[in-house]
């Protein structure tokens, strides 16, 4: 049988796509620029400018950008994104959590925390609602927003949410899991931040 040409152009954006997570993983930035924004033109053409396809190479692009400081052009696909997503998926969608998460830390690089904490609580409420309050994408998001309220100086607010994470990824994948040393880590900083020494040791 003879392949459609959407299907097929469909497979090339995920070839192409993958092609250029892996240049992006591998920190050359250079090389996965074009390959995404192929990627994304490809799928908006054969899928349509609503596909949640076309939403996932919106984050990729941005996420490039964003790694790269390039904060302005990060910003508006993201944004993007999200429209698209909260629109065809609904807004409990755990995709429109991660596109939710994502400005938001956006915004952190930036130092934009009254932006960004709203986001955050947005999309810990939609992963706690849909997956469950111990699933490891809702310790993900408290390590997120504990960490904001940490580089505001709000330490009181931050601890429980740390400590709450660092049980979940404990739990769920077990405490030598490498997004659970990030928990950890950034709650030593905080004791540490706190002069208690003797409960970081």
């Amino acid at each position: 049988m003879v392949e459609s040409v959407p299907t097929a152009r469909q497979k090339l954006a995920e070839y192409l796509n993958a092609w250029g997570l892996v240049s992006h993983e591998a920190g050359e930035y250079a090389k996965a620029e074009p390959l995404y924004q192929r990627a994304l033109g490809i799928r908006e053409q054969a899928l349509g400018p609503t596909h949640p396809g076309v939403a996932q190479s919106l984050n990729n692009l941005a996420a490039l950008y964003q790694a790269q400081g390039r904060y302005n052009a990060a910003e508006p696909l993201y944004q993007r994104a999200l429209t698209l997503r909260e629109r065809v998926l609904g807004v409990d969608h755990p995709n429109v959590a991660q596109s939710l998460n994502n400005l938001a830390q956006l915004y952190h690089d930036q130092g934009r925390y009254v932006e960004a904490e709203p986001f955050l609580q947005c999309a810990l409420a939609i992963r706690e609602r849909v997956l469950g309050p111990d699933h490891p994408d809702v310790a993900m998001n408290l390590n997120n927003l504990a960490l904001l309220y940490h580089n505001q100086g709000r330490y009181a607010t931050a601890e429980p949410l740390y400590q709450r994470a660092l049980v979940i990824w404990q739990q769920t994948l077990g405490p030598n899991h490498p997004d659970a040393e990030v928990v950890r880590q950034n709650y030593l900083a905080l004791l540490r931040a706190t002069d208690r020494h003797a409960e970081a040791e």
